[in-house]
């Protein structure tokens, strides 16, 4: 008497070897993200990101030959989930009732946390490796551009100078990145940085211009 054969499951679908390879390039961009954090740019070597990343050093170097080409991508990388993760914050405060506070609030947190520690690590190691700064010089750019471009199409376009917004928002993430250097720097309490955030925002708000504070406060109306 034969043996009764098992009913064949769902066939498994199988990875593309593109599934596979962007699986791959995440697995180690996000660990050398967590490196950065936890070991700092100069503690952060190819062993530690692959031992992280769960694969092998073949792997690795198939992607990125080097930790310079690694680093690069995860400089991109690391833009793109910090924008990602604002523009998102962004697209929910139509029903905040301060509208300024709360994109001021928005671009506040997105220095803040691991990922910006990670953002910090690679500024620092910028300013003596002239390849590593044009990267980053680049990618920030784009950054603010992205993050501009979110809050202008939040806001509407309703013939308030567009100079006016961008001019604003310049300021107000010179002062954000500032005070984000500043209580890291410090290493002050997280009360201690959130009153500061508290008067920094309201001197921001009365340094706006008043066409911007007039849209914002239609928008939030």
């Amino acid at each position: 008497m034969s043996t009764p054969r098992p009913e064949p499951g769902r066939p498994r679908t199988r990875r593309t070897q593109e599934e596979r390879r962007a699986t791959t390039q995440a697995a180690l961009l996000d660990a050398t993200i967590d490196c950065l954090v936890d070991y700092g740019y100069t503690g952060t070597t190819t062993t530690k990101i692959v031992e992280r990343a769960g694969v092998s050093r073949g792997a690795q170097v198939h992607h990125f030959p080097t930790k310079a080409s690694l680093v690069a991508e995860a400089v991109r990388h690391l833009a793109r989930r910090r924008t990602a993760e604002a523009v998102q914050e962004l697209a929910s405060i139509g029903s905040a009732p301060d509208p300024f506070d709360a994109i001021l609030d928005v671009l506040w947190e997105s220095h803040q946390g691991p990922l910006f520690k990670a953002v910090l690590e690679l500024w620092v190691a910028g300013r003596t490796d002239p390849g590593l700064l044009e990267h980053i010089t680049e990618v920030e750019k784009a950054v603010n551009e992205s993050l501009f471009e979110a809050v202008a199409e939040l806001l509407g376009d309703d013939g308030a100078p567009l100079g006016e917004l961008v001019y604003d928002l310049n300021v107000a993430m010179s002062a954000i990145r500032g005070l984000a250097l500043i209580n890291e720097a410090t290493a002050i309490s997280g009360e201690a940085a959130e009153r500061r955030w508290v008067h920094t925002r309201e001197r921001l708000r009365r340094m706006a211009g008043p066409e911007l504070q007039a849209q914002i406060t239609r928008f939030g109306g």
